[in-house]
């Protein structure tokens, strides 16, 4: 075979797999789990908002003074079952840090106190209302942040963070696919 015959072979065949890609592509059903990123069947995609609030000052025990830092995004699922919220559907995943530090992740951290954060949410597409508490140890840096679920429906949803001390709370505006 001369080469010119080769290279026709090959870049037919080439030719021939690409179209077979493109007429074909690996799809996902419906029933199947919703795994962000790369999954079995290549590249997918599921909708999902993220979204940060301000921090959220509070006062903890005593003199503390602390700040909660959360940041997250709603979206449709069901994840998969290695993510943050394994079969979770139509729902906000919070990850809430404290403190901060200031020469970076491995110094010490300041503005740190145990305390409950209270996640307080309305979907103003459904009425649907609802809130989650859940412990924040002082610990919990942005390195190791609090994983916290709200079930929310999907919908625009009005997310208030809060604590159980006095503090200043952020709310914001999530869709929720």
């Amino acid at each position: 075979m001369t080469s010119t015959k080769s290279f026709a072979s090959a870049a037919a065949a080439v030719l021939a797999g690409a179209a077979l890609c493109l007429a074909a592509p690996g799809t996902a059903h419906a029933a199947d789990p919703c795994q962000l990123g790369w999954s079995n069947v290549g590249p997918r995609t599921c909708a999902m908002t993220d979204f940060r609030t301000a921090p959220v000052a509070f006062l903890g025990d005593g003199v503390c003074v602390g700040i909660l830092n959360v940041a997250g995004n709603g979206f449709d699922g069901p994840l998969a079952e290695y993510t943050e919220a394994p079969g979770a559907e139509h729902s906000v995943v919070l990850r809430v840090s404290q403190g901060f530090s200031p020469l970076g992740n491995w110094a010490p951290t300041v503005l740190a106190c145990d305390v409950h954060l209270v996640a307080e949410w309305h979907n103003l597409d459904h009425g649907n209302t609802g809130s989650v508490t859940h412990f924040i140890p002082a610990g919990r840096t942005s390195t190791y942040p609090t994983i916290v679920l709200a079930g929310t429906g999907p919908g625009r949803v009005l997310l208030t963070v809060r604590t159980d001390r006095p503090n200043l709370p952020q709310s914001v505006e999530v869709f929720v696919p």
